[in-house]
């Protein structure tokens, strides 16, 4: 054969040959959905193959499914089959959604059965339910957090896009400038949704388990990141996904996703909660398995729906489970879930979690073809050792995750060589899309328009001006008030941070003034965790006796509108000087040192029997160290402020102060010694509770404004830590306790209302009590006619309390998740309402949202 014909023929047969692998990797996914024929109602678990091949897969509980076909194929036949119903197949010629309309199969050998409904799913005699049942009979032996020891590499990707970008959105006049950015473009996603990245980050772990004692460690020794950092602090949204991302284990009662808490298909609940259904058996990594579909009960609780593969051995271990959530679950802006997890075998022949991928699709309209954003985790675990001695130094320090100080510095080839899998060609373009974004003037225009409106600053470059929402507020001592603040940015300094902000009032005719400045001591920013800063302050302003800047901010406008009388304000001078010290553990201690001179104002008097006239004036010179322990703690963290992530973890806080006379003007000799414990009980199905307790002692003779002056709430916004139906100075105590009890149903009981449950309404009851008492020193008494006494009202009445032998109570009932934003409670006082001015029913209202 002439030599080059023999070489047209080999470079033939290599062009065919990879023109077929092109064909046979580029994959299309083709939708659809099996209904049924008569009533078009949903067929779950349905099974849809390619006759004669080994493609197939099955519909979820809403009857749809999502195929993977070959590209290129003009048309081919599709099969689906299942149980009580005639196969049907019918060709596909690139249709967007295929629907198949199955028969009911209603042939007996002998004997045909009419009935008048559809028969009633049931638990007894179910096989399904049998099979379910043994799997949670013996989870705890395949679950990996049963082993006495384990250690793996973890590699982890999480990606935040915009979704569903079609034609129409591209064209927009917003994107006229950047048109580049769509060359990045990426349909290659879980979902199988057009999409646009715009965050990602990748990290590599070594993570180690101990059972005894207990001990979990992960260091992370590479981590790289990029997103639109200019305006977005790529660490905090980092470390809000991950929260919303939590690693999923299947074995688990309860499973952490989107900070709700989701009943596994593998909980002792499930056959109560879950209707589940047999499926076809088939081979899974030359294992024989058994599919399991399943589904919720009630399709808007907090559960799953979606296929595991069974293993039919003894050991009942899941080798594959793909879920996602139901339509019509409760979720907030959620359209799109899908959870998928592969188990292989490892070291010791044990089943191991080696592949676990999380898409979330977020949209303001629960459309799945509206633009919204993608959030995706992915993460793959290698080099398993189970059950080997792991060197008790490893888990010390007490901290979960070690960050290793060469974490960032490695380069591209030490990527290239050790991620997991390979990035997408979109992937590998998002550092590159996102920095030249950042320098188109509409997208900074519109991104500063955007952080102004979420968090309530003005970006101006180095400075930001705010927050907004204080700009302009009421109240009865300074009438209207306007206010300008702003602070600087780390782009200015990096160590050394301004805020301040200077107000007036058109009635008292002041001006009030705070200026602070913040030098940080470990290099990173003050708004990072974990924070080492000290402050220097100094304000001058108004403020409700009792009322903590903690709990409220009362210049915002929105708390602006009051009940009752609020006329009884003070002038406060504050200097301060603060040092803070935060650890990576979660421990962290304040110290502080203030002077406080206040001075009455509206119709407030810090009256006595030898003064009566006088508004009069208090200071005090104060010392102060704070301690707190939030372990595992996490931050939604921005450039200039964080926000703490509510997890399962108590928070406990103690914090000592001394008041000392004859220094730098004080007054008083006093001590007060507060505590104070938070804690978020998970009690899936039915929601969770949010727990405070919290007690203090002060130690000494003070008058009244420098006594425990109890949280109370006079607006019509409802406070989640005030006292909603008590007046301001309404109680002093020297000594209290007090327990705050909210639960929150998630939707548990409105979700099985028929008309209700479309609203998607959610249920939270609250309780609140307080107990305390006052010491003889402490109580104003007419022999000394020095002594500040207590508020009177108009005609007379005591207006100011110490606590009784009973407890101040308040309870209430509301229904959140109103309009997606809104909660609204009825609250009772249940006790002390013979005192003047007081209501024992009030309505109260919230913004607040969650998913």
């Amino acid at each position: 054969m002439p030599t080059n014909l023999l070489t047209r023929l080999l470079i033939g047969g290599l062009v065919g040959w990879l023109t077929l692998l092109n064909t046979a990797w580029a994959q299309e996914p083709v939708r659809g959905r099996v209904v049924d024929a008569k009533s078009s109602e949903p067929v779950p678990f349905a099974t849809v193959i390619v006759p004669g091949t080994q493609i197939g897969t099955n519909t979820d509980a809403s009857g749809a499914f999502t195929l993977e076909l070959p590209a290129g194929i003009d048309t081919l036949r599709l099969q689906v089959s299942q149980l009580g119903y005639q196969t049907l197949s019918k060709p596909w010629r690139g249709e967007p959604e295929l629907v198949f309309r199955l028969v009911p199969d209603t042939k007996r050998l002998n004997e045909v059965y009419v009935r008048a409904k559809r028969q009633r799913y049931r638990n007894k005699d179910n096989p399904a339910v049998t099979l379910i049942r043994r799997v949670i009979n013996e989870k705890d032996k395949n679950r990996r957090s049963g082993l006495s020891t384990y250690q793996y590499e973890k590699y982890e990707k999480i990606r935040l896009d915009v979704s569903n970008v079609n034609e129409k959105f591209r064209q927009g006049r917003a994107f006229k400038n950047f048109q580049f950015i769509f060359d990045y473009l990426d349909s290659s996603n879980v979902l199988g949704m057009v999409s646009l990245p715009l965050y990602l980050k990748e990290s590599l772990s070594d993570v180690y388990f101990r059972q005894t004692p207990k001990a979990y460690k992960e260091y992370l020794k590479a981590e790289k990141k990029v997103g639109l950092e200019r305006y977005f602090d790529s660490n905090g949204i980092g470390a809000y996904l991950n929260r919303l991302y939590e690693e999923i284990d299947i074995y688990a009662d309860n499973i952490s996703l989107l900070a709700n808490q989701f009943t596994s298909p593998i909980s002792p609940l499930a056959p109560t909660l879950y209707r589940f259904v047999l499926g076809d058996t088939v081979v899974y990594d030359s294992v024989r398995c058994v599919k399991l579909g399943f589904a919720p009960r009630n399709r808007a609780d907090m559960a799953f729906e979606g296929t595991m593969w069974i293993e039919l051995d003894s050991s009942y271990a899941v080798r594959k489970v793909s879920m996602g959530v139901p339509k019509g679950i409760n979720l907030n802006l959620v359209t799109a879930v899908q959870i998928d997890q592969e188990f292989s075998q490892v070291a010791n022949s044990r089943l191991m979690l080696t592949r676990d991928e999380v898409a979330i699709n977020f949209s303001l309209v629960k459309d799945e073809d509206r633009i919204g954003v993608l959030g995706t985790r992915t993460a793959t675990y290698r080099n398993y050792q189970i059950d080997e001695p792991i060197d008790d130094k490893l888990f010390k320090p007490a901290q979960r995750v070690v960050i290793l100080p060469e974490a960032t510095l490695h380069n591209d080839s030490f990527w290239q060589e050790r991620r997991h899998t390979v990035l997408s060609k979109s992937e590998r373009g998002v550092y590159t899309m996102t920095d030249s974004i950042q320098q188109v003037p509409l997208f900074k225009r519109a991104a500063r328009i955007a952080t102004a409106l979420l968090f309530g600053y003005v970006d101006m470059n180095k400075f930001e001006i705010g927050p907004v929402n204080s700009f302009y507020s009421f109240n009865p001592v300074e009438g209207f008030r306007l206010r300008a603040g702003g602070r600087s940015m780390a782009r200015l300094n990096p160590h050394l941070y301004a805020e301040g902000y200077g107000a007036y009032g058109f009635r008292d005719r002041q001006w009030k003034y705070f200026g602070a400045l913040t030098y940080s001591l470990n290099g990173r920013s003050i708004y990072d965790f974990p924070n080492n800063f000290v402050r220097v302050s100094y304000q001058y302003d108004t403020r409700i006796p009792g009322q903590e800047l903690q709990f409220i901010q009362e210049d915002n406008v929105l708390l602006s509108i009051k009940r009752g009388s609020n006329d009884r304000w003070t002038y406060n001078n504050v200097f301060r000087v603060d040092y803070r010290q935060e650890y990576a553990s979660g421990f962290s201690y304040d110290l502080g040192f203030r002077t406080l001179r206040q001075t009455a104002a509206g119709s407030l008097r810090f009256a006595s029997y030898a003064h009566p006239d006088l508004p009069g004036s208090i200071a005090s010179t104060e010392f102060s160290v704070s301690l707190r322990y939030a372990p595992n703690e996490k931050f939604f963290q921005g450039k200039n402020y964080r926000i703490p992530i509510v997890n399962q973890y108590p928070i406990m806080q103690l914090r000592y102060t001394a008041g000392v006379s004859g220094l730098f003007g004080g007054q008083y000799d006093f001590q007060s010694l507060t505590g104070r414990f938070n804690k978020r009980f998970y009690v899936s199905p039915v929601g969770f509770t949010d727990f405070t307790a919290e007690g203090g002692r002060l130690f000494g003779t003070v008058p009244y404004p420098l006594l425990i002056i109890h949280r109370a709430n006079q607006s019509y916004s409802y406070q989640l830590e005030s006292y909603n139906l008590m007046n301001y100075l309404e109680f002093v105590s020297d000594r209290y306790a007090a327990a705050f009890v909210d639960h929150y149903f998630n939707g548990f009981i409105f979700n099985k209302l028929p008309l209700i449950k479309k609203l998607k309404f959610r249920e939270v009851i609250t309780m609140k009590a307080l107990w305390g008492g006052l010491g003889k020193n402490n109580r104003p008494s007419s022999a000394d006619a020095n002594d500040i006494q207590f508020l009177r009202t108009a005609d007379g009445r005591p207006a100011t309390y110490a606590l009784g032998n009973k407890p101040y109570m308040e309870v209430s009932v509301g229904v959140s998740n109103i309009f997606k934003i809104f909660r609204l409670d009825l609250v009772r006082r249940l006790t002390y309402l013979d005192q003047p001015n007081v209501s024992a029913y009030g309505i109260r209202g919230r913004f607040k949202f969650d998913f």
